[in-house]
């Protein structure tokens, strides 16, 4: 198979994989993690985001540009036993999927990635349907719910800081990707964007625990194939979202919940902490 055709087939299952993690994540953050549905759904998310990373580290390895979109993820939203039906119907047509993609390729490497792609969505779907068989008639005919106690304007607040922390996390994931030769920096980059996916928490469980829309949307990604102009995005990016944090901290409705305002406090200080350490890194 010619490069960019191999590129453009693995981008095609990293937007699927992104599509699964979007829809697992979103799941699992409105029945809370605390919860048996919640903590399983969690557990295959991150599976499919280690899916996502092996996909996108091939695809930065072959020189190409990884694609963040969002792939369509058909589900049915009657009920927890209709959405777990839909998950197991996703997966499993990942299965001859990817085991006819890897028939195509010649490099052993990305042949056992797809096989095991494609084994592995066997056994998510045998775990949706033990799911499915653990659940009450009650639980399987509901659907989580939450309070819709927040004032609409702080929901907004809320969302706004999801989907900048969403965006800051793929540009760090591509650039770890695309840069994973510049010696360590690659994974250093990966370790900040898993640290972003904590911050990313704080307002998605806010969210979800109150029953609004979480808006996952991959926004615009900045394509540079410079690691300076990527990493400096990223400083400029911090300064930013520690400007919003630090307003935020002062906000009447969020001192109400003190469970946020921890989160929001520590999220300050780890921002001050990832932007020292890329300016050292821009020093360099």
């Amino acid at each position: 198979m010619e490069r960019k055709a191999l590129i453009d087939m693995l981008n095609r299952d990293l937007t699927d994989e992104h599509a699964a993690v979007v829809r697992y994540l979103t799941h699992s953050y409105q029945e809370g993690e605390d919860t048996v549905v919640g903590a399983s759904l969690l557990s295959r998310c991150r599976e499919e985001m280690w899916h996502m990373h092996w996909l996108g580290m091939i695809i930065g390895e072959l020189g190409g540009e990884p694609d963040f979109s969002i792939g369509p993820y058909p589900l049915d939203p009657a009920s927890r036993a209709t959405m777990l039906k839909s998950y197991i119907q996703y997966e499993e047509k990942l299965i001859p999927h990817y085991n006819a993609e890897a028939e195509k390729v010649d490099d052993p490497h990305i042949r056992r990635v797809l096989k095991r792609e494609a084994w592995e969505s066997a056994v998510h779907a045998r775990r949706f349907q033990r799911l499915i068989e653990k659940l009450s008639p009650e639980d399987a005919g509901g659907l989580p719910e939450g309070g819709h106690e927040l004032p609409p304007s702080f929901v907004e607040k809320l969302q706004d800081e999801l989907l900048n922390k969403y965006a800051e996390m793929l540009q760090h994931i591509r650039s770890s990707w695309v840069f994973q030769n510049e010696k360590k920096t690659g994974w250093r980059i990966m370790d900040q964007a898993m640290e972003k996916m904590k911050h990313l928490a704080i307002f998605a469980e806010g969210l979800a625990e109150d029953g609004a829309n979480l808006p996952f949307k991959a926004g615009p990604i900045n394509m540079s194939r410079a690691a300076g102009d990527a990493f400096q995005k990223a400083v400029d990016d911090l300064q930013k979202g520690g400007e919003r944090y630090r307003a935020l901290q002062k906000d009447d409705e969020l001192r109400k919940h003190s469970g946020i305002v921890l989160k929001v406090d520590l999220a300050v200080q780890q921002i001050d902490y990832q932007k020292e350490e890329i300016e050292g890194w821009l020093k360099k």
